[in-house]
């Protein structure tokens, strides 16, 4: 399907790793500093971005448009994530298993219930 290898998390973050490395963007003087700050910045700055293509409508025009936008959210929080040594790909898997165990509609239940609303 692709013309690429795919890779997993931890190949992702090598990659980016190297691409900082080669724009020098890990040196004291560097104009864009990785620190856990500007890279939190940026990332919600990208995810504004993927907002901005469905402003006024359901789905976007330009799915070539919405996959870099995703690549750029995804990118920087792969770096946000190397940066605040965070193992990325266990957070995932722990928040999946809380989110397993958790319920999101218990207050629309509990509304309902205190309306004499049935199910």
């Amino acid at each position: 399907m692709y013309n690429f290898p795919v890779m997993n998390i931890q190949d992702l973050t090598r990659e980016m790793d190297r691409f900082v490395t080669a724009k020098g963007w890990y040196q004291p003087d560097s104009p864009r500093p990785q620190t856990p700050k500007n890279l939190a910045i940026s990332l919600c700055i990208e995810a504004a971005e993927v907002l901005e293509l469905f402003q006024w409508s359901e789905k976007t025009t330009d799915l070539s448009e919405l996959a870099d936008e995703l690549a750029d959210v995804t990118l920087y929080l792969l770096q946000l994530a190397r940066v605040a040594d965070i193992d990325l790909e266990r957070a995932v898997m722990k928040k999946l298993g809380e989110n397993y165990l958790r319920t999101w509609d218990e207050r629309l239940d509990a509304e309902k219930d205190k309306n004499g609303e049935e199910d």
